[in-house]
Formats: C-alpha cells, sequence, structure tokens
C-alpha cells in the first residue's frame, strides 16, 4: 500500500455528477467539454506509466479536465511553477489555451520533476504542439530549489504522507514556498477523507508547517478528484490553496537540501526512503502505441 492509498469502504453512498455537453466558468462563459475531453486525452496518451513505488498514481480523466480549469482559472497570466507533475495537468492547461478551449491561463509554466520521462514528455509536447510557455527541469526535491523567487504561484501533487505524518507533503511544499519567495501562493493536492484517519492528521501537520513559514489556508476545495487506486479506488483529494501572509518576505530563507532522516523517513510510503536521485528515460517511447515487450504476434500458418 502506498502512500496514496487507504482502507476499501462501501461505495455506495458515493456522491454521483452528472456531466453536461458544456461547464460554465468564469464570466458566464461555457467551455466546450467534448473538446476539453479530447484535449486532456492527447495529454494522457503522452505521459509516462507511473510507478507505484514513488506514489506516482494519477488522477481520473474527468477530475483532470476539472482541475485543469481549475487552475488555469486561479493562474491567470501568472508564473506557475509546478513541484512534480506525474499527472501532468501542468500540460493540460497550457495545452488547453494553447487549442483555445480555455481562454485564460498562466503566462509561464515550469515543471520540475526528478522522473526524465515525466521531464521529457513535457518538453516533447510542448515542441509538438508549440506551446512555448510551457518548459520542464530535472530535478529532485531533497536537492535545494534552483529557481527560489522566480514564479508567483506554485502546485503540487505529492506523495500523501500516509506513513510519514505528512514530512513528504511538506517537503514539496516547502520547495512551492521557495519558488515563489515566500510572497505568493500555492495549491497543494492532499488526500481528503471523513472516515480515514491519517488524511486528518497529514491535513492538520501541512496546515501547521505552512502557518509556520508565513502561509495561512485562502481556500480549500474538498474532496473533488479520484484516483486510479487498486487498493483505495474510493480516496478523494482536495485542493489546499496557501497565501502568503503579509510582510512574509521577511520569513524567506536560502535554499538548501533535505538531509534530516526524520524528514525522509518512509517518504515515498512505508519503508521507502529516498534514495534515487532521478528516474532516467532509457530510450524515447511513444506512449501512443504498446510497446513491443507486451505483445507477441503468432502468425497464421
Amino acid at each position: 500500500m502506498t502512500d496514496k492509498a487507504a482502507p476499501q469502504r462501501d461505495n455506495q453512498n458515493l456522491d454521483k455528477q452528472s456531466v453536461p455537453a458544456a461547464v460554465p466558468v468564469r464570466n458566464g462563459s461555457r467551455v466546450d467539454l467534448r473538446a476539453a475531453m479530447n484535449a486532456v486525452s492527447d495529454v494522457v496518451q503522452n505521459r509516462p506509466k507511473p510507478l507505484r513505488e514513488f506514489d506516482q498514481i494519477h488522477m481520473k480523466v474527468g477530475d483532470m479536465v476539472l482541475q485543469s480549469e481549475i487552475v488555469a482559472d486561479w493562474s491567470e497570466q501568472k508564473s506557475l511553477a509546478f513541484i512534480g507533475d506525474g499527472d501532468a495537468i501542468s500540460v493540460c492547461v497550457a495545452y488547453l489555451q494553447a487549442r483555445e478551449v480555455l481562454p485564460f491561463g498562466p503566462n509561464r509554466i515550469t515543471v520540475f520533476d526528478f522522473d526524465e520521462r515525466v521531464v521529457n514528455a513535457v518538453k516533447r509536447f510542448a515542441d509538438r504542439e508549440r506551446i512555448e510557455h510551457l518548459d520542464a527541469r530535472l530535478y529532485n526535491v531533497l536537492d535545494e530549489m534552483p529557481s527560489e523567487a522566480e514564479f508567483d504561484l506554485f502546485y503540487t501533487n505529492p506523495p500523501w504522507g500516509a506513513s510519514n505524518g505528512g514530512e513528504s507533503v511538506n517537503a514539496f511544499t516547502q520547495r512551492g514556498f521557495e519558488a515563489v519567495g515566500f510572497v505568493g501562493e500555492g495549491m497543494v493536492v492532499v488526500a481528503d477523507d471523513d472516515e480515514i484517519e491519517w488524511p486528518k492528521v497529514v491535513l492538520g501537520k501541512v496546515q501547521r508547517y505552512a502557518y509556520a513559514q508565513g502561509f495561512y489556508v485562502s481556500k480549500m476545495q474538498r474532496k473533488i478528484h479520484a484516483y486510479h487506486l487498486d487498493d483505495a479506488p474510493d480516496l478523494k483529494s482536495c485542493n489546499l490553496y496557501f497565501s502568503a501572509l503579509p510582510g512574509n518576505e521577511a520569513n524567506r530563507k536560502s535554499s538548501s537540501p533535505l538531509i534530516d532522516p526524520v524528514r525522509l523517513e518512509n517518504f515515498y510510503g512505508r519503508s521507502k526512503e529516498p534514495r534515487v536521485q532521478y528516474i532516467k528515460e532509457r530510450s524515447r517511447p511513444d506512449y501512443g502505441k504498446a510497446p513491443e515487450d507486451e505483445y507477441e504476434l503468432i502468425f497464421r500458418e
């Protein structure tokens, strides 16, 4: 069981949502839901498969569409850093802008991820679709943040910290605070459940950590994402928004590596300390086609 997992529950009481052909967005305008779904499908087709040992677990596509609209609206004409992005929400936001499915969004997006497959997938997609304001850099959150105070906003959907009291969430959030120079805003996606204990503990600890860094919770959108979790299909996550307190530039600290063994314990789940610096891409894959080692052809005689 990874940190994005929890015991299964009776799903008879799950909310059922109908999805209209178009959804309202800012100023009463509407977004063509079919065009949005097709665009996100293009992104999903071109992202690497998740590695569960590093708590890479993908958000479901319908929720990705809604999340992309939320992020694009929130980040309108702002620079946005993604501290990790296995879901490829960054690419969805940029692509929906480029296709003019969404008439708003950030003016610059940079993804920081230790998975070279993710970084290269972002770069290739941006190059193919000529999305000039989308880029990615190979980066491990255990290292000092290379782009301090360069962004207006940050977004992260980190390992959720079920086995370490939220320390992994705090680590990714710390890098987000550094990216915005302790004066901007951030959106942290983290587990949210009314029946399971550990998400409540993590939410409390993350909020306490943020307040100690000079940030307060400005908004929370509860239980709005679902995931492809075989062992916890009903577990949801929330958007937790942090904003800097007035004068918080005084809290700004120089970024440094994370070396405290307490913070690193069970970083990616129980007994999963962060021993890997980078995940390297062995060869350039075509995510739109099945790899040859997945199948065998049996010819007619």
